[in-house]
């Protein structure tokens, strides 16, 4: 979150926000995308967001993929708690915000105007989160391309021909940045992400040892390459994984990637995958672990229109 003068003299809060499948990620957040709604107020609260007159635990179930994030309110909710998260990071609870966030690559067109619509539905809104009132007044909203906000810091580093790939929960976007220049009609987005691997290897398991496995083990072990269980279980799902990420690398070739003629830089979350179950050239492939890469571009970038327009950091 970046503390900015906007052309018209008013305190705002810039904050970038990745909507993802999996997580919802801040500059200095990370947190489950999933959303239970409740009429009465529930048992349990740690992470209750009131708003509107209904109950929402964050981080309860699993967000299922959806092409339109603006088909139900799930993401509005979250936006809300990914907001308070970095207010409350700043020890504050009421702020002029104006939101930096994104939608896979080849979507921006179609569903930038919806998307931003849907996060600005309301001047002002009044929530609870973790039994802290906030009020925030929202400035704007602006929309940039996924995958490529998490290289717009570095974008001095990709000389000559590079393929990015920003692999995610739901979704994996491919780009092609040349000279440091991005190349618009070189742009891929594929249902090719982790939730898809975790699915993979669900099959797996119940083919091969006819137990199903609990998600939280198997993406532990996609995220670190082991877990806490017996060798024959572990055997399973690593090779499900291996063989679900030279899947990764078949697309890539599709999309005519040449390890030979160009390098590779993989950001999002899916990129452990690449890294404990890949087999490439380790000279020729960038890993960014940093999984708030993408908001942080995001957050960068509006900060850069802002300035442009008049405005300035405080």
């Amino acid at each position: 979150m970046r503390m900015m003068k906007n052309s018209r003299n008013e305190t705002i809060m810039v904050v970038g926000i990745d909507h993802g499948y999996g997580n919802m990620k801040t500059a200095t957040r990370c947190f489950p995308s999933g959303v239970a709604r409740y009429d009465k107020e529930p048992i349990f609260q740690n992470n209750l967001l009131v708003y509107n007159g209904m109950y929402y635990q964050i981080g309860e179930e699993h967000k299922e993929f959806c092409a339109e994030k603006t088909q139900d309110e799930d993401y509005y909710v979250l936006t809300l708690a990914a907001i308070a998260k970095e207010l409350d990071g700043k020890k504050m609870n009421q702020a002029k915000v104006h939101i930096a966030a994104g939608l896979p690559l080849t979507w921006v067109a179609t569903q930038k105007e919806d998307f931003q619509k849907y996060l600005l539905q309301n001047e002002c809104v009044d929530f609870i989160f973790r039994n802290k009132e906030y009020h925030v007044e929202f400035a704007g909203a602006d929309i940039y391309p996924q995958g490529f906000a998490a290289a717009f810091y570095r974008l001095q580093d990709f000389k000559g021909i590079n393929m990015l790939v920003d692999i995610g929960n739901g979704t994996m976007n491919i780009m092609y940045i040349n000279n440091s220049r991005p190349l618009e009609k070189k742009c891929f987005t594929e249902k090719y992400g982790t939730h898809q691997c975790v699915l993979a290897v669900r099959e797996s398991l119940l083919k091969e040892l006819g137990t199903v496995g609990d998600d939280l083990v198997i993406e532990q072990v996609i995220r670190t390459g082991t877990a806490d269980i017996s060798e024959k279980y572990l055997t399973v799902i690593c090779k499900a994984a291996g063989d679900y990420t030279k899947e990764i690398f078949h697309k890539l070739r599709e999309r005519e990637y040449n390890p030979e003629l160009m390098r590779l830089y993989v950001v999002g979350g899916g990129g452990c995958m690449i890294q404990n179950f890949g087999e490439y050239d380790k000279s020729r492939v960038t890993i960014v672990r940093d999984i708030c890469a993408t908001a942080k571009g995001y957050e960068a970038m509006s900060v850069r229109k802002i300035q442009r327009n008049g405005g300035m950091l405080v």
